[in-house]
């Protein structure tokens, strides 16, 4: 399984879309990197989540989905660490 970088920005929203939501739903094994970035591990691709995500964001939105790999580096709640360091 791979891990994914999951970072969004839903800007001008009237109604926020149910996203994060819908995230968690569809990527049940998750760790929050902070308030709009999780990271996912799972086996669809970058564009196979961008695309089951992609309906809940408009032309003001933004999302990224990266891979991650090591090395990587940085201060984080340790549970967020412990969750990295197992599946990376």
């Amino acid at each position: 399984m791979a891990v994914l970088l999951i970072t969004y920005d839903l800007n001008k929203e009237v109604r926020r879309p149910p996203f994060l939501e819908t995230l968690k739903k569809l990527y049940p094994d998750w760790a929050m990197l902070s308030e709009s970035s999780y990271a996912v591990s799972t086996n669809s691709t970058p564009d196979q989540i961008y695309k089951s995500l992609g309906h809940l964001l408009d032309a003001n939105d933004n999302c990224l989905i990266v891979t991650l790999s090591l090395p990587w580096y940085g201060q984080q709640d340790e549970l967020v660490i412990q969750w990295l360091k197992q599946r990376l």
